[in-house]
Formats: C-alpha cells, sequence, structure tokens
C-alpha cells in the first residue's frame, strides 16, 4: 500500500516527516534518503499498533487530497510504499484460482514493482474493500 508523506526541513534541523493519513505518525532523519526510509519504518510501527488495538486502518489518500492544507505547506511530497501483508499478525495460507491470463498480469505487475504476489494480492483486496465499504476503513 502507498502512504503520502510530506517532508519539512528548517535550518539547522533533521528532516522532518509527517504521514497525513495516519494521525500521530511523525519520523525524522539526517538526509532526505533517511527521512523516507524511517518514514517506512514509523508506518509500518504506527500500523501494528491500529492492528493490535483492533482499530480501523485509515485509508491512504490521493496526495491531492492534502496538498493544499496549510500545515503541509511548503513541504516535499513522496509517496511510500508499505507492505501490509507482513504486518498484522499470523499469515495464513491459502489456495485460489485465477485465469491464466490475469495471473500473468499480476506476475509481470509484482516483478516490476519488486513485490510478492501475496503483498500484492492482500493490497489490492484491501483497496477493493475499502473502495466499496461505507465506514471507508482498511483492515
Amino acid at each position: 500500500m502507498f502512504y503520502p508523506i510530506v517532508i519539512h526541513k528548517d535550518l539547522d534541523t533533521a528532516y522532518g516527516v509527517t504521514v497525513p493519513d495516519l494521525p500521530g505518525c511523525f519520523s525524522a532523519g539526517d538526509t532526505m534518503e533517511e527521512a523516507v526510509k524511517n518514514a517506512v519504518e514509523a508506518i509500518e510501527c504506527h500500523v501494528e499498533g491500529i492492528l493490535i488495538d483492533n482499530e480501523d486502518l485509515p485509508i491512504p489518500q490521493n496526495m491531492e487530497q492534502h496538498i493544499y492544507q496549510p500545515e503541509y505547506q511548503g513541504g516535499t511530497w513522496a509517496l511510500v510504499e508499505v507492505d501490509l501483508s507482513k504486518l498484522g499478525g499470523k499469515t495464513q495460507r491459502v489456495n485460489i484460482t485465477l485465469p491464466e491470463r490475469i495471473l500473468s498480469k499480476v506476475d509481470r505487475f509484482t516483478e516490476n514493482t519488486n513485490q510478492s504476489r501475496s503483498a500484492f494480492l492482500a493490497d489490492a483486496a484491501l483497496e477493493y474493500i475499502n473502495s466499496h465499504s461505507s465506514g471507508k476503513t482498511a483492515a
């Protein structure tokens, strides 16, 4: 799943990261690269806490939903990918049947994005459920 982040830098400070879709989720880094890497870890930790507490996981919004909000002005935006399939407890193996054509498309996509089939299918399922549910929350 992709989360938009906004990175701010003031003189003589580290790069600060805010995750607009996860209130209270912040991170930082001495370099831009470190800030982005640390943001992924912060999101994973934050989401794990939400799942442990059996709370609804907020759906990541498009960047455009946040860009014009005053608290994010002057920041640099990025999308970070978080593999939610490895969070939230024990995994369960399932056997599914897909048409060969669809499976080929999934495999090409996951190969190009360096994802596993399982991570892709978990993300796709959550995104589909979220877009078709009235509460608009994940997991």
